[in-house]
């Protein structure tokens, strides 16, 4: 996908070596919630200088205090690595959005980024979601095109650096999750 130096967060791989066993699932607890933020604030103002203040920064807002977010965790080999958000857009019926994605740098090449991916978008189709939304940079714009999503206009600016607004339909995405049949995942 991106070299080393870039602002990228995720592999394009998409698989996992077969020495990995990767999981996702959303965090369950205080000790998994604090490792979600703890990797989101690492890659996005530690690693990548975005959401920077006077007093260090930190990427955490309103919406990881809304009941609706999911904060998903992604594991290899049973250490937490990753992690994707999602909640429902108010005022938008039927919309979901997904954001801070995230996979520490250690770990990129395991294959996490695709199954957070899959997660999130599966988690929001699940519970009724019919379109969701992510704002990506655009390193990872192959990558999220590779998994099924599609560009949604031109480059935007995001947490002050350009993203490309990218949506996917989530119609079949239930029967997919459940088995053969519907989308590659």
């Amino acid at each position: 996908m991106a070299g080393p130096g870039s602002r990228s967060s995720v592999t394009a791989s998409g698989r996992a070596p077969a020495t990995a066993v990767v999981a996702c699932r959303a965090a369950a607890g205080p000790a998994e919630l604090a490792a979600h933020f703890r990797i989101r604030r690492q890659v996005f103002v530690a690693e990548q200088g975005l959401f920077r203040t006077a007093g260090g920064g930190d990427d955490r807002d309103g919406r990881d205090d809304d009941p609706a977010t999911v904060h998903v965790i992604g594991l290899a080999d049973d250490v937490i690595c990753g992690t994707v958000r999602l909640y429902p857009l108010a005022g938008a019926a039927g919309r979901w959005k997904g954001d801070r994605l995230a996979v520490l740098p250690g770990h990129r090449q395991q294959g996490i980024g695709a199954p957070l991916v899959r997660f999130a978008v599966t988690t929001a189709a699940q519970r009724g979601g019919a379109e969701m939304e992510a704002f990506i940079q655009p390193a990872n714009v192959t990558f999220f095109e590779w998994l099924g999503w599609r560009r949604a206009g031109g480059l935007v600016a995001y947490a002050g650096i350009p993203h490309q607004r990218m949506v996917i339909g989530l119609s079949g995405v239930r029967a997919a999750a459940a088995g053969p049949g519907g989308r590659a995942w």
